[in-house]
């Protein structure tokens, strides 16, 4: 079992005041790969910044998310041809989103019987799970320790967007982590913009191997300032972009509150590059916790 919530702040408090870590240098388009040299301790948050929200994933009365989440449904393909149906929480006797041992599974099912009332399309063959933070933060530093989904067609991701989002790329889009089964063991950060997206080919990411992603729990984060976004696997820097300080939001939306994002597609545009194998089902998605912390 994990250690309970009050146990786990009260080990925070002690690494902080004791040891803790510096994050390391990197910049943009890096695939940094010095993994014989572990970090010593697996404490990354930067100095000077303190919990404000997260979700430790104890287990609840009814072993579901409960409201510091919402959801977001159907099968409308998600701007990237995805043919998962996204439920909140538990269709039938399948659940999609799972507290369970101190962890959140969210899973993906291939039905025996199509989801006859999906929409907008019906029988959907495919479920899964898109959650939410209730909560937005305009900066900070945002982390999730969690064990990734493997196999063809599998495309994990940890991310957000803007609270009052209203278009795509304009309003922005940050990605902490993103994970496609058909390339194991490689994390991937990304901003999204008016100006840098996939779209355009302009898009600025990075990547960064992750051996063992789909066995073992690692963390992946994000520092959020004015000036600058950073990411992070294991408390090591891989990608960087900065605030052109243009006052431009095609360039920089990167100053207004934005959610946290959790979920587990299925093929797609990028996910499906390589087909979906049907033996990946049911994909397991597991997260031992998300933590948002900003400077005090």
């Amino acid at each position: 079992m994990k250690a309970t919530t009050s146990t786990k702040i009260a080990h925070w408090k002690v690494v902080t005041a004791c040891c803790l870590m510096v994050i390391g240098c990197g910049g943009n388009n890096n695939d940094n790969n010095d993994d014989n040299n572990p970090p010593a301790e697996t404490n990354f948050v930067p100095e000077g910044y303190s919990l404000v929200w997260s979700d430790e994933f104890d287990d609840t009365p009814n072993g579901l998310p409960d409201d510091k989440w919402w959801f977001e449904t159907g099968n409308s393909g998600w701007g990237n041809n995805e043919p998962q149906c996204y439920i909140d929480r538990v269709l039938g006797t399948d659940t999609v989103a799972k507290i369970q041992n101190g962890k959140l599974t969210i899973t993906a099912f291939k039905l025996a019987q199509p989801y006859a009332d999906s929409q907008p399309t019906p029988n959907a063959e495919i479920i899964s799970a898109r959650m939410n933070t209730s909560q937005a933060w305009t900066y900070g530093y945002f982390e999730m320790k969690a064990k990734l989904p493997g196999g063809r067609g599998t495309w994990a991701a940890f991310w957000m967007l803007p609270q009052n989002f209203q278009s795509w790329p304009h309003d922005g889009e940050i990605d902490i982590m993103e994970y496609v089964g058909y390339r194991p063991n490689v994390t991937q950060a990304s901003v999204h913009t008016g100006a840098y997206n996939h779209i355009a080919k302009t898009e600025k990411t990075a990547t960064r191997s992750a051996p063992g992603a789909e066995r073992k729990f690692y963390t992946y984060a994000l520092l959020w300032t004015e000036d600058v976004i950073k990411g992070y696997f294991e408390g090591r820097e891989y990608f960087s972009f900065s605030n052109d300080k243009a006052g431009n939001k095609s360039t920089w939306p990167f100053n207004a509150p934005f959610y946290l994002k959790l979920n587990l597609a299925i093929g797609g545009n990028w996910g499906g590059t390589e087909g979906i194998d049907n033996n990946i089902f049911p994909s397991k998605y597991e997260v031992e916790y998300v933590r948002v912390y900003q400077k005090q």
